[in-house]
């Protein structure tokens, strides 16, 4: 970063014993960057520009701070961006290639299975049997939306080290079941979009505690336009009963209830004239809410084959936490719905 306390450039050139200069072709790349967004760049930006001569430039397509590749003394140091967005781009795009280029004697190949539904912890100790193979091998990872178990195998040629891939990922998914929905960069909300799409089949959304952000991930997905009808944020009761939610229903149950959560499940679905219809209610925190707990979330699917509900466990996160937790409960239980995974109650 340009900032004074970002000192990574400064302590590999201290370190290495190289001075740092500004590099020209680097510094003109950033200015046209800051004009192509109509901004004139602040001059302490120009230390983004800068390189020792062990350094080449990572290129940053999602941001203005270059990365450094470093090479001296058969060491490597690579030094990236710290927002995630641009050190991922940057990871896949500039430093994995030149990794994967350095891997002798085979080829490289790895595939990510994708976890919902179980802890990081969890998924480690039901593949624990498997966890210590060496070739392929397996590693964990918690993300914001998901675990991810990484398989990758090196083998002489690149259908060798597939066929390695493939099999261990059999073994996974015959330990781990419907919790993996998907490979790669595949998401939730791409799933169920691919799901929907491929029947030709649309959603609609009622949404209260979530506040948008339901139908926010559902419209992450490139051409979701073709499954995805329309969300109604329903944030306050009255709200919930101008958009059809029965009056009697929530007087009787509370906002907050499973049965309103069918209810809007319902209403939706009617009034968008959607193949499915998610009702997504609860508390979000910092405070109950008619007497229930913080994290308290009571989701429903409505589709042509009836119903299936889901109560969030009562996380006990932030409100933002809480939010996120029920928005990827909701697209799973779309997901279990459409896979038939969950049963519908007619």
């Amino acid at each position: 970063g340009p900032t004074e306390d970002d000192l990574a450039r400064e302590s590999i050139s201290e370190l290495l014993g190289e001075e740092m200069r500004v590099d020209p072709q680097l510094e003109q790349e950033l200015r046209e960057k800051f004009a192509h967004m109509s901004m004139t760049m602040p001059e302490r930006n120009v230390k983004q520009a800068t390189l020792i001569p062990s350094a080449q430039a990572l290129l940053n397509p999602v941001g203005t701070a270059p990365g450094w590749w470093v090479e001296k003394d058969n060491r490597i140091i690579v030094a990236m961006p710290g927002v995630p967005r641009e050190m991922y781009r940057m990871w896949e795009n500039e430093v994995q290639p030149r990794l994967t280029d350095r891997v002798g004697g085979g080829v490289l190949f790895t595939r990510i299975l994708r976890v919902t539904g179980m802890g990081e912890s969890t998924v480690e100790e039901q593949l624990d049997g498997l966890i210590h193979s060496t070739n392929p091998t397996l590693a964990t990872y918690a993300k914001t939306d998901a675990v991810d178990v990484r398989i990758s195998a090196k083998m002489t040629t690149e259908e060798e080290a597939e066929k390695q891939v493939v099999d261990m990922e059999v073994k996974v998914r015959d330990i781990l079941g419907s919790h993996v929905f998907g490979i790669d960069s595949d998401t939730l909300s791409s799933v169920v979009g691919d799901l929907l799409q491929a029947r030709n089949q649309t959603l609609g959304v009622m949404e209260s505690i979530t506040g948008g952000l339901l139908s926010s991930a559902l419209t992450d997905v490139k051409g979701s336009s073709s499954h995805f009808i329309g969300g109604l944020v329903t944030y306050s009761t009255d709200m919930k009963e101008w958009m059809g939610v029965p009056k009697e229903t929530v007087d009787r149950y509370g906002a907050v209830s499973e049965q309103t959560a069918r209810a809007m499940a319902h209403a939706v679905r009617e009034r968008l004239g959607t193949t499915f219809g998610i009702g997504i209610t609860g508390v979000a925190g910092p405070g109950l809410q008619e007497g229930k707990p913080v994290g308290t979330v009571h989701i429903a699917v409505e589709g042509p084959e009836g119903v299936v509900t889901s109560k969030g466990p009562g996380w006990r996160g932030n409100r933002q936490d809480n939010k996120r937790y029920a928005v990827l409960t909701a697209l799973n239980l779309l997901r279990q719905l459409l896979e038939g995974t969950v049963i519908p109650e007619g």
